[in-house]
């Protein structure tokens, strides 16, 4: 990639007043969104990050914190198309994606084949607890998530624009879970870990009662979030920042002579080239979202956790010593400097 490719140039005049009307929404969605979920300011940042570079996110924590209010939220606040499939162990693929049903004409008797659409054709999906399904039915969404349309009976059918895939995860360590599988977890642009609320937050959220929630103002329509999303792809990346997250990338790789010792001893499998993209892809979001006309390398920094976590393999050594994947990526950072 080019310091300066002619797809990521923003004009000065129009993309300008674009990138204030993003920034501007970004205020407007928090605001909003933090009519119901309270002092979860980072998740938020994270998950509009990860919406405006049209990725998928995956949210890990413990049952009960709101992870699927945050997401619903986001739906009303954009007017998008929401469903929500609730993953169990009987759940089948078909369930997922929908299937051909036969049907038969009254008046000649003809029988033919029609598609029936399952509740991923729609523009924000929420896999709520998708680990507690085994991986055939997790595969079923590989190709909606990669690439917009679902294949059944020989035939193709697109998904509707925007589309994003927002699931929730509950630690591994629970009963009735399945690990997800590295293809499917490469999939996910961020992994956003939703850990317990402070304790002032945790009053108000407690005081609010179950139940009880405000309601939500649309702040842009699906048109305009596609809009700022194409917006996002036009931010320039510096040849500078390309390198650093290169650097990155191939620093969590065991077998690269620029692995750092740590990741060599923590460290199976490294994060691949699909990696690198989606964190520069989400660092022009961030960057956008903050009303910035260009990538600085704190984007790639700050974004590099959530974005690599999922995608490390740990080693036997660091799994039985309890070292976790956000501790590797820290030791990552302090040893791969800009």
């Amino acid at each position: 990639m080019s310091s300066t490719p002619a797809s990521s140039l923003l004009d000065p005049d129009d993309d300008g007043k674009a990138l204030a009307s993003l920034h501007d929404a970004r205020d407007r969605l928090r605001e909003q969104m933090g009519r119901r979920i309270i002092g979860q300011g980072e998740v938020v940042d994270l998950l509009l990050t990860c919406l405006f570079a049209r990725g998928h996110a995956l949210f890990v924590g413990v049952p009960g914190l709101g992870k699927t209010l945050l997401v619903s939220s986001l739906a009303e606040a954009l007017a998008l198309e929401f469903s929500r499939i609730q993953f169990t162990p009987d759940l089948m693929p078909t369930d997922i994606t929908g299937s051909e049903v036969l049907d038969e004409d009254p008046g000649t008797g003809r029988r033919s084949f029609r598609f029936v659409a399952g509740p991923v054709f729609c523009n924000l999906l929420l896999a709520d607890e998708i680990n507690r399904t085994p991986p055939k039915t997790q595969a079923a969404l590989l190709q909606s998530m990669q690439e917009h349309r679902v294949t059944a009976g020989g035939k193709t059918h697109r998904l509707p624009p925007p589309f994003h895939v927002f699931a929730t995860q509950n630690p591994i360590e629970q009963e009735g879970t399945y690990p997800l599988p590295e293809a499917q977890l490469d999939r996910f642009m961020l992994q956003i870990v939703v850990d317990y609320p402070d304790l002032e937050a945790e009053r108000q959220i407690v005081a609010m009662g179950a139940g009880s929630h405000a309601p939500i103002h649309p702040v842009l329509t699906p048109a305009e979030l596609l809009m700022h999303q194409d917006l996002v792809g036009r931010v320039p990346v510096p040849q500078s920042v390309v390198e650093h997250a290169v650097a990155l990338l191939r620093a969590t790789r065991p077998q690269d002579p620029s692995a750092p010792p740590p990741v060599r001893e923590l460290l199976r499998y490294g994060a691949g080239p699909r990696a690198g993209q989606q964190l520069l892809i989400a660092a022009q979001a961030r960057a956008a979202l903050a009303g910035r006309p260009a990538v600085h390398v704190e984007d790639v920094r700050a974004l590099a956790a959530p974005v690599l976590e999922h995608r490390l393999v740990r080693s036997f050594s660091a799994e039985s010593r309890g070292v976790t994947p956000r501790e590797i990526v820290d030791a990552l950072l302090a040893a791969v400097k800009p």
